[in-house]
């Protein structure tokens, strides 16, 4: 009852501050779409919702997903098709969130085609971030995603040390450590951003003061299957952020970064896209950031624009055909990736 009265007063005064910010601006129709990059390798990382999102994206498209970073989330197919399930397993871990089980069904949705060859996941780099004072998902939790990849021969890196509560930290957000509010940007005094993508690339070079490179918006419902973007709980646009040597046609790595619930446009505008740690290190290290976009759907009983980690779009939700990860895969191949 506690962790389901805080979840109620925290989306009653987020939506109020998500009212009084006023709507996103839409991509504009004649808006080209993404443009074709020298894309070397592909990396995907997120937070709460797009934590879980980004362990099924890497999990279903091993092939195309060479490394993951899972921030305040659980293992791939912890909802397992069912919202109560879901919550009560992957959020309180009050029931088990059987890692050996989703470990069997994952090798053989991989006999079956369904998802990528499991066997892609031996040698991958996996950085986990867990808050010991999260109120919304146990460290158990987080404990089994780590289990699930370290079953499979991942190479994993696990910070579950800091006093963080439900957000995503890095060391300019302006909310402290321990908190869990609205925009989820919080500070720990620390840079898990260069802890993820150093895990990911081995060297890497210090971020840049400020961001030199091109935050721009892009019509993302081309990329939706049928182009039915809210029938998917899809944003119509996304946010690209390019540093100037990736436009200019160098070798560039790709991030795929997956904002948490109540953190779409809908809620938080942009402030993921720019305030993410990651366009600071993209200017120096050659990386393209991707910033896919839910939105709320009230059909779909997904009034916090969270992605689908328990199927609300579908039984298929973890697997390639599922149309959530159908549209991030496209917009990666878009970009060359």
């Amino acid at each position: 009852m506690k962790h389901r009265s805080l979840r109620a007063a925290v989306l009653t005064l987020i939506t109020a501050l998500a009212a009084l910010s006023g709507p996103a601006t839409p991509a504009q129709a004649s808006d080209p779409g993404l443009p074709r990059l020298n894309i070397t390798d592909t990396y995907v990382t997120g937070i709460s919702s797009g934590g879980f999102m980004a362990s099924q994206l890497q999990v279903a498209y091993s092939g195309t997903f060479k490394g993951v970073g899972v921030f305040a989330a659980g293992p791939y197919y912890c909802g397992k098709g069912g919202i109560v399930e879901g919550l009560i397993a992957c959020g309180t871990g009050l029931i088990s969130t059987d890692p050996e089980g989703i470990e069997q069904i994952a090798r053989r949705w991989s006999a079956e085609g369904k998802i990528d060859p499991v066997s892609n996941l031996s040698g991958t780099p996996v950085y986990t971030y867990h808050g010991t004072k999260d109120p919304l998902v146990r460290e158990s939790v987080s404990d089994a995603g780590v289990r699930f990849y370290r079953d499979f021969g991942a190479r994993t890196a696990y910070h579950n040390s800091d006093p963080a509560g439900h957000g995503w930290p890095t060391p300019n957000a302006p909310l402290p450590c321990g908190t869990t509010f609205y925009p989820f940007l919080i500070n720990c005094g620390n840079d898990p951003q260069g802890e993820m993508l150093g895990h990911w690339l081995g060297s890497l070079k210090a971020p840049a003061a400020t961001q030199s490179g091109t935050l721009s918006r892009h019509d993302q419902g081309r990329y939706v299957p049928g182009d039915w973007a809210q029938w998917y709980s899809m944003g119509s646009s996304g946010y690209l952020y390019t540093p100037p040597s990736c436009a200019a046609g160098a070798a560039c790595k790709l991030v795929v970064a997956l904002h948490g619930c109540l953190s779409d446009d809908k809620f938080v505008g942009s402030r993921f896209a720019r305030e993410s740690h990651l366009n600071e290190y993209a200017d120096t290290n050659n990386l393209v950031i991707l910033y896919p976009q839910t939105d709320i759907s009230l059909l779909r009983g997904n009034p916090q624009g969270c992605w689908d980690w328990w199927g609300y779009t579908g039984s298929d939700y973890a697997q390639k055909s599922a149309p959530q990860m159908r549209t991030i895969v496209n917009e990666v191949h878009a970009l060359g990736g």
